[in-house]
């Protein structure tokens, strides 16, 4: 039996997108409010979600990786893909047992014998899609073994996967990493880019640290077309951002070094504004005052440091996901964590920057914009 989504969902999954963005801006903070404060009204949104009130919720939350393998086994044998070509056969059991349990998920909608993706996968679950998580998520399955050993982290406080892995050491998950970081980056960057205030006049460059494979600055340009980029990433990474630059068409005004914020020098008052998204997360405190000392010596005066970065409260335990997150980086990085918007203001200061407001991004993820500019 073949089965097809019967109609276009185009326009369904258009919808959804514009219900995401306003439940963004009910929950996006007024200028000045902390990530805290922000992290807390979002925690009262989905209170009846996040916490653990019965011997039920503790039954569900034992058994929450069924729907992550779920999901991941759907993309591996492209379902989704199916269900759109109208191609989907469910007389395997196996194919049609996984077909119920999208449906049960709300990633597939079933009616008589047919399924249809639901407008939410319809928009992210097919390569090319309006917002296309496939590359994303495939990396989620791929950290999915890390997260089998947390015990062994717990006992050791040691990372349980190398991440020299993704950063050239293996050349295809190198690729596939890039990939999906340049999927999930561009996803985020839609909702930051237009949040910058970054200079319009001809010549005015851009430093962005940790570029990954070159999402963000390829937004940036595409927004300022008189701005010039340099991205600063390993070797192996920066090599994949010139591709990703390169199809663009922006290789003449983004350049891809390769690099390590860690040890090179970036020169002194040669930038109007140093970007780092993304990429704190991974590093110890002391790294981090060190990063932005370096920063800071690179912008002009009155130039600005723009910082993304999942954070948490006070107290690191909220948003759920920032506290989740702050483990998946623990498992996979040396010195990987989440830290708050009061923790990074503190550097930001320490370093010799005036921090700005904190602003929430839109959703899906829990992303903060921190603006600090360089003192005099």
């Amino acid at each position: 039996m073949r089965h097809g989504r019967g109609g276009d969902f185009r326009g369904d999954a258009e919808r959804y997108h514009r219900r995401d963005r306003r439940q963004f801006r009910r929950i996006r903070p007024a200028a000045g409010r902390s990530a805290a404060q922000t992290a807390r009204g979002r925690k009262r949104e989905v209170k009846a979600k996040k916490k653990v009130n019965s011997i039920q919720d503790i039954v569900d939350l034992a058994s929450a990786f069924y729907g992550s393998a779920v999901l991941f086994a759907a993309l591996e044998v492209d379902l989704f893909g199916q269900v759109a070509a109208g191609t989907l056969d469910t007389t395997a059991r196996g194919m049609r047992l996984l077909a119920d349990a999208c449906v049960a998920l709300g990633l597939l909608e079933k009616k008589g014998e047919t399924y249809r993706n639901s407008p939410p996968a319809q928009m992210t679950l097919l390569p090319g899609a309006p917002a296309d998580l496939t590359k994303a998520i495939r990396y989620n399955r791929d950290v999915y073994g890390a997260w089998g050993k947390l015990a062994e982290f717990a006992r050791t406080g040691r990372p349980v996967e190398k991440p020299e892995i993704h950063l050239g050491a293996d050349a295809a998950r190198t690729k596939a990493f890039a990939a999906a970081m340049f999927g999930r980056a561009m996803g985020i960057g839609r909702g930051v880019v237009p949040l910058l205030d970054l200079p319009r006049r001809d010549g005015a460059r851009v430093l962005d640290l940790a570029g990954g494979p070159g999402a963000y600055a390829i937004l940036m340009c595409e927004k300022f077309p008189k701005l010039r980029v340099t991205t600063v990433d390993l070797p192996a990474i920066s090599a994949e951002a010139a591709e990703y630059v390169g199809k663009a068409g922006l290789s003449d005004r983004i350049s891809c070094r390769a690099g390590d914020y860690h040890t090179d020098d970036f020169g002194a008052e040669e930038y109007d504004a140093v970007t780092i998204f993304g990429a704190l997360h991974q590093e110890s405190p002391e790294q981090i005052a060190a990063i932005l000392k370096k920063a800071h010596r690179a912008l002009k005066p009155g130039g600005e440091i723009f910082i993304l970065d999942m954070m948490t409260d006070a107290t690191h335990t909220a948003p759920e996901f920032s506290a989740l997150f702050a483990v998946n980086m623990a498992l996979t990085t040396e010195n990987g964590w989440v830290f708050s918007d009061a923790e990074l203001k503190g550097w930001l200061e320490t370093a010799g920057f005036a921090p700005g407001p904190t602003v929430a991004v839109p959703p899906p993820m829990p992303h903060w914009l921190v603006t600090a500019e360089k003192r005099a």
